[in-house]
C-alpha cells in the first residue's frame, strides 16, 4: 500500500473506531468493531505484522493489570467496601450539601488513586446516587465530581489509570519516585476542581435538604478487603525496587479477594472473567494497533514538529496542552500512545506533563476518555439527565485552572526532587 492511501486509511479506521466507541450502538462492547478493524489495518497493510505484534506485546503487560486491577475493584464492592463508603458519606454530611461533596471528593480521590478511575465510575457513582437521594441533597454536583475526579485524581500513582501505566513504562522511575512526583500536582489539581465546584453549583449546593432525612446505619468497614487493597499497595512498591511488573501483584490482590468469594460462595468462575471485562481489555490492544498504524503513516513526523523541546516550565506548559488537545480530539489513550515516544527523549518531565493533559484534559468533552463515556452511561440509567452545554461550561472553567496550576507544581517538583 502506498503512503498517502495508508495515512488515509489509517486515519478513518482510527475515527471509526473512536465513534463507535463513543456511540455504543444496541450497547455493543466497543471491541465489536476495534477488532475487525485492527484485523483490517493488518491485512491491508497499513500495520505491518511486526509493528502490530510489538504493539501488541508493549500493552500485554497494561492489560493485565487492567483486568487484575478491576477484579479486585469488583470484589471489594462484594465485600462491602463502597457500601460502607456510601453510608459513612451520608451520615458524615448530615444532609448538608457541600459536606458531601467534600466527602465525595475525597473518597472519590483516595480510590481513584488506589483502585483505579474504573472502580469511581462503576463502583462509587451509583453509590453517590444513592446517598444523595437518602439524604435529600441534590445529585448533580456530587455525580459531576466522581467523572471528574476519575480523570484529574488519577495522577498520583502507576497504577491509578491505564495511561499512567503507559507513562510510567515510558519515564523510567521507580513506583516511588513518580509518586513523589507527582504528590503536589495530584493535590493542587484537586483543590483546583474543588474551587470550581463550589463555585459552579453554588444553587445546588445552597438548597437545604429536607428535615428529618435519614441517613440510615453504617455498616462496619470490611476490613479484609481493607488489609487485601494495603497490602496489594506496599506490594506494589516491593516489586517496583525488584524489578517486576505491578500487574502481577494486582493479580495477587486480585486473587486473595476473588478466591474468598468463590470460596464463599459469593462468586463463581464466570463471574470473575465478567469482572475481568474481557470485551473491554480486547479493545485496548486493538486500539493500541490501530494507534500504532496512525503513528506509522505520519502522525508521529507532524506532532514531532510541534511538540515543544526541553523541561523548562514553557515547554512543560505546551506539552500539557497540546496532550489536552489530543485527548479531546482523539481520545485520550490514543493521545498517550501518540504522544509518549515523542517525549520520552526529554526526560520524565516531559513524560509527566503528558499524562497531566492526558488525565485532567478529557474533563472537557465527553469523548476525551473511556471513562467519561462509561459514566454518562451510569448516568441515563439512573435516569439523570447530563446537558452537554452544561458539561462543556464546567470544563472550561476545571480543565485550564487546574491543568495549569498542575504543570507549575510538577516544574517545582522537579526543581526540589
Amino acid at each position: 500500500m502506498n503512503a498517502p492511501l495508508a495515512e488515509a486509511l489509517s486515519a478513518l479506521l482510527l475515527v471509526a473506531v473512536l465513534a463507535f466507541a463513543v456511540v455504543r450502538p444496541s450497547g455493543l462492547p466497543e471491541a465489536v468493531l476495534a477488532v475487525p478493524v485492527a484485523g483490517l489495518a493488518i491485512a491491508t497493510g497499513a500495520i505491518s505484522l511486526d509493528h502490530a505484534r510489538a504493539e501488541a506485546e508493549r500493552l500485554g503487560p497494561v492489560v493485565g493489570f487492567l483486568a487484575a486491577v478491576l477484579v479486585l475493584a469488583h470484589f471489594c464492592d462484594v465485600e462491602g467496601l463502597f457500601q460502607a463508603c456510601g453510608a459513612w458519606m451520608a451520615r458524615w454530611a448530615a444532609g448538608r450539601p457541600v459536606r458531601l461533596l467534600t466527602a465525595v471528593f475525597a473518597l472519590a480521590s483516595a480510590i481513584t488513586a488506589v483502585l483505579s478511575l474504573d472502580a469511581t465510575i462503576v463502583l462509587l457513582t451509583p453509590v453517590v446516587f444513592a446517598t444523595a437521594a437518602r439524604t435529600g441533597v441534590r445529585p448533580k454536583p456530587h455525580v459531576y465530581a466522581c467523572t471528574h475526579l476519575s480523570n484529574t485524581a488519577s495522577l498520583l500513582l502507576p497504577v491509578s489509570n491505564l495511561t499512567n501505566l503507559l507513562a510510567f513504562a515510558a519515564s523510567g522511575l521507580s513506583f516511588t519516585r513518580f509518586a513523589a512526583l507527582m504528590a503536589l500536582p495530584w493535590l493542587v489539581a484537586i483543590g483546583a476542581e474543588y474551587v470550581v465546584f463550589r463555585r459552579f453549583f453554588v444553587h445546588d449546593l445552597a438548597a437545604a435538604a429536607p428535615v428529618g432525612a435519614d441517613p440510615g446505619e453504617a455498616p462496619g468497614l470490611p476490613s479484609f478487603a481493607l488489609v487485601t487493597v494495603a497490602c496489594t499497595l506496599a506490594g506494589f512498591v516491593v516489586a517496583s525496587a525488584f524489578g517486576v511488573q505491578p500487574a502481577w501483584v494486582a493479580a495477587a490482590g486480585a486473587l486473595v479477594l476473588a478466591g474468598r468469594a468463590l470460596v464463599r460462595g459469593r462468586a463463581t468462575a464466570p463471574t470473575v472473567v465478567r469482572a475481568a471485562a474481557p470485551a473491554f481489555l480486547a479493545f485496548v490492544l486493538a486500539l493500541g494497533i490501530v494507534v500504532r498504524a496512525v503513528v506509522d503513516n505520519g502522525l508521529a513526523d507532524v506532532l514531532g514538529h510541534v511538540v515543544p523541546e526541553g523541561t523548562g516550565l514553557p515547554a512543560l506548559l505546551g506539552i500539557a496542552a497540546l496532550a489536552a488537545v489530543l485527548a479531546n480530539l482523539i481520545n485520550n489513550l490514543p493521545a498517550v500512545l501518540v504522544l509518549l515516544p515523542l517525549t520520552a527523549p526529554a526526560g520524565p518531565g516531559a513524560v509527566l506533563a503528558v499524562l497531566l493533559g492526558v488525565n485532567i484534559g478529557p474533563n472537557l468533552t465527553y469523548a476525551g476518555s473511556l471513562a467519561t463515556l462509561l459514566w454518562r452511561r451510569i448516568v441515563h440509567q439512573h435516569e439523570h439527565g447530563v446537558d452537554l452545554r452544561e458539561f462543556t461550561r464546567l470544563g472550561l472553567l476545571a480543565v485550564p485552572s487546574s491543568l495549569g496550576v498542575a504543570v507549575v507544581a510538577l516544574w517545582g517538583s522537579l526543581q526540589v526532587l
